[in-house]
């Protein structure tokens, strides 16, 4: 008959309590109505910035949320979008120097598209004694969430392994992601991204959409048939209209409404959305930890 110390009583019983906990938590869901920057507080900025160690796995599409977030440095310490704020309040590098943001920008290699790599390298970056700090874990697609969900494999190849990420490693939080848009193959790129939506929304994940913020301009307008270079479409199959990010940067001031940096694939104006998400994601993770 096993016998249990009261320390390990304990121990387990804590291991339940934050197993529990987790699974009971809400969703975090962030999309374009998380893309007003001015809506944070310099108090929950610095909360998370204290509290969050992040480790990143993103090929060309992904890179567009931390060069969005690169360029966002310069632009608030200048005040760009009413900003207010002390000088590199929005600094990231590796090991949160100087009051950064500790954030390990392609740490992981490759990007969630490729299992079994992904969780593969999640495992041994996770299990490597020099990454005892990490609590939070983001991978981006790049163009596979598409063929994954033709394939029925979205499941088995990305949800399943991500919540068995989340019950083996229950410190770490796991930044789930729609992939790009693609107007290319619009339905099954739409069924695919929504397939990852409700299993979030449903089991209390964090979910960052990706997908979402490519359909909406800064001031709410929604452009049903978008693709990932901000291009919009009449229909699935209709004629191109126009570009909504280059509409808006033209219509607007940059460097004061918005500011240019690099954007793979796409127009600056898609990664400084991002960029305002991403903090947004990290000031609602902090308030968990």
């Amino acid at each position: 008959m096993l016998r249990f110390t009261p320390l390990v009583c304990c121990a387990l019983l804590a291991l339940l309590t934050l197993c529990a906990l987790a699974q009971s938590r809400p969703s975090i869901l962030i999309n374009h109505r998380n893309t007003d920057i001015t809506k944070l507080s310099l108090a929950d900025i610095q909360r998370a910035k204290q509290q969050l160690h992040i480790a990143y796995g993103h090929t060309s599409h992904g890179s567009q949320i931390t060069a969005g977030m690169e360029g966002l440095v310069a632009f608030a310490s200048a005040g760009g979008g009413g900003l207010k704020l002390p000088a590199n309040t929005f600094a990231f590098n590796l090991g949160g120097h100087n009051g950064a943001l500790d954030l390990q920008d392609g740490g992981l290699g490759g990007d969630v598209g490729s299992y079994p790599q992904w969780v593969e390298r999640t495992r041994k970056y996770l299990d490597n004694p020099d990454h005892a700090k990490c609590n939070v874990i983001m991978w981006s697609w790049c163009g596979q969430v598409t063929s994954k969900f033709k394939d029925k494999t979205l499941a088995s190849e990305y949800l399943e392994p991500m919540t068995q990420l989340e019950k083996d490693y229950p410190r770490v939080t796991f930044v789930y992601m729609t992939g790009h848009l693609d107007h290319g193959s619009d339905a099954d790129n739409k069924a695919a991204n929504q397939m990852i939506r409700d299993y979030c929304a449903k089991n209390g994940k964090v979910l960052f959409d990706f997908a979402d913020i490519e359909q909406y301009d800064p001031d709410g307008k929604f452009y049903e048939f978008a693709n990932d270079n901000c291009d919009y479409y009449s229909s699935a199959s209709g004629n191109k209209i126009g570009n909504w990010a280059k509409q808006w940067q033209d219509a607007h001031t940059e460097g004061k409404d918005w500011y240019n940096c690099r954007s793979a694939h796409s127009e600056p104006l898609n990664a400084n959305q991002k960029a305002y998400a991403a903090w947004a994601m990290f000031v609602e993770i902090a308030k968990r930890k």
